[in-house]
């Protein structure tokens, strides 16, 4: 029966694969160049593996959480990538969308809740917080792979420029959730080496470490600093700055679109 109950908690949801399903329905749709106009399919393609990664980031805190002690990941559910049994679907699911349409950013947010009561050691809570972000760094590994192993001769632009802007959600929303700000992942891979009393004055601001970051992205200074970095960052993984901007392009179907990146 124990058994059984510990399958259940950790078997794969429906919701999850059906997700992955659209991913690669659309992924297989962009690499034959299909729905061009518009791009629907790199709209859906982008959408759906977005929105995989961050079931992945949250399984990697959950999972990480489990083998540190905290045995009670399993019954709230978040063992089964199951993107509706995260603690704040605004955070986890509907913000980073928002977030990747109104400014290409890839910023997932906070989702599980850890009783870290139950995990002892400082460097496992610092692993917990690490692991998400982490999972990201291996996925935009995987998006550039195709790119510096000269593997994409011959494969539809829609696909191409698709796959180079999903790499730069993952770079963006890596370095940014490494960022030591409270409520990101940074800070928790921190926060367990501080005073007690430095814990409780930060506390409060928690909440709004995302936004926070978030609003000073939208400071051009910044901007361009930012993403000058994950360009430079993109082009040494073999990925240029047009294959990028014209993911991004094709992307926001919605708004009149470059036609070099329609017709390249």
């Amino acid at each position: 029966m124990v058994t059984a109950s510990i399958r259940s908690e950790r078997r794969i949801s429906r919701v999850f694969l059906g997700i992955v399903a659209v991913t690669l329905v659309t992924g297989w749709a962009a690499w034959k160049g299909f729905a061009e106009e518009p791009p629907f399919a790199v709209f859906l393609f982008v959408t759906s593996a977005w929105i995989v990664s961050l079931c992945l980031h949250e399984y990697a805190h959950a999972r990480t959480a489990l083998h540190s002690g905290d045995i009670s990941v399993g019954a709230k559910g978040y063992l089964t990538l199951n993107p509706l049994k995260y603690t704040h679907a605004l955070l986890s699911i509907v913000l980073p969308l928002l977030f990747v349409i109104l400014g290409g950013i890839g910023l997932p947010g906070g989702a599980v809740f850890i009783e870290r009561g139950r995990i002892r050691e400082r460097w496992k809570h610092s692993l917990i917080s690490a692991a998400g972000p982490l999972t990201n760094v291996l996925f935009a590994i995987v998006c550039t792979a195709p790119f510096w192993l000269d593997s994409l001769d011959g494969v539809s632009s829609d696909f191409r420029f698709a796959l180079a802007f999903l790499a730069l959600l993952q770079v963006t929303a890596a370095i940014l959730n490494f960022l030591p700000v409270p409520g990101l992942d940074g800070y928790g891979v921190i926060e367990p080496w501080l005073s007690h009393k430095v814990r409780r004055q930060v506390e409060p601001f928690a909440p709004f470490g995302l936004l926070l970051v978030f609003a000073l992205l939208w400071v051009p200074s910044i901007n361009g600093v930012f993403f000058d970095t994950i360009d430079a960052i993109l082009g040494g993984l073999g990925i240029s700055e047009v294959d990028s901007y014209c993911g991004r392009d094709l992307y926001r179907f919605w708004q009149q679109s470059d036609p070099y990146c329609a017709h390249p």
